[in-house]
């Protein structure tokens, strides 16, 4: 794919450098089903017929359904907020305690992008009691990511999005589906886990279940094929040893801020069909 899309959202984990080859192992098909959306890099860059995209996290999900039914209107209330008066702590702490006190969703969702783009690194982190808790991010001009919002909502017209348990994301699988599964990784190391982002623990039992849903939806149901990618582990490499590919490569670490701090560490695609 010559020109790439990127996703409106910054995103610790966000598969924007690993599109091309994740495109080239991904078979052809209707319907990509992914039931770890994140910022969607995968769903910008693949041309499917339809998409079911979900994820655990409530007000992402809710933020792209607004955009796909009245994106005009969600994009000029947020060019609104990105200005120099609100980029600075005071305002960033006093949008992030709105954003935590109030349940309107078309609200929630205004914030959320102000946040995730003048919040800290790209993080998307909430405490035990589900508030937002990311620190403000001291950013000279935060960009307002005009042409991307647009791109998404003219795709998103293509998708239908849900928030639920990726078991029942699976459910939704028909003859001829693709799955991407890009779940929470496994940490490299026992303090650098991200894995509770949405206030929902993604732990090893999980992952291990993750492989066997592959594993049980190329069983049985025909012409579906499952692609997950994770870190490459000793313990991942396991989990997925019924996979029948699996791809080995080293990335770019990008949640570091600054660039030089990114090193690389080794990750696996692994190919159910």
């Amino acid at each position: 794919m010559t020109n790439k899309n990127r996703a409106f959202l910054k995103w610790a984990g966000g598969k924007y450098t690993l599109c091309d080859v994740i495109n080239k192992m991904l078979p052809q098909g209707d319907c990509l089903i992914e039931p770890f959306v994140g910022a969607g890099s995968v769903f910008l860059n693949t041309n499917y017929k339809r998409y079911i995209l979900n994820d655990i996290n409530k007000d992402l999900i809710e933020l792209y359904k607004i955009l796909q039914h009245k994106p005009e209107q969600f994009i000029r209330d947020a060019r609104a907020i990105f200005n120099e008066q609100n980029n600075v702590a005071e305002a960033y702490y006093e949008y992030r305690k709105a954003f935590n006190e109030t349940v309107d969703v078309y609200q929630r969702s205004l914030l959320f992008l102000y946040m995730n783009r003048h919040g800290y690194n790209g993080l998307c982190r909430y405490n035990k009691s589900g508030g937002y808790n990311v620190p403000f991010g001291k950013y000279k001009r935060p960009y307002f990511p005009e042409k991307e919002l647009n791109f998404f909502a003219e795709k998103a017209q293509r998708a239908t999005f849900v928030c639920e348990n990726y078991r029942d994301t699976f459910m939704r699988a028909t003859s001829g589906d693709v799955i991407y599964c890009d779940p929470p990784y496994v940490p490299l190391s026992k303090t650098a886990s991200f894995t509770s982002y949405a206030g929902n623990g993604f732990g090893l039992d999980e992952q291990a279940d993750l492989a066997n849903a592959a594993e049980e939806t190329v069983e049985n149901i025909e012409k579906t094929s499952v692609l997950i990618s994770n870190h490459d582990t000793i313990w991942t490499r396991k989990i997925y040893e019924h996979a029948k590919r699996i791809k080995k490569l080293q990335v770019a670490r990008t949640i570091s801020q600054k660039g030089n701090g990114r090193k690389k560490v080794g990750e696996l695609l692994a190919m159910y069909k």
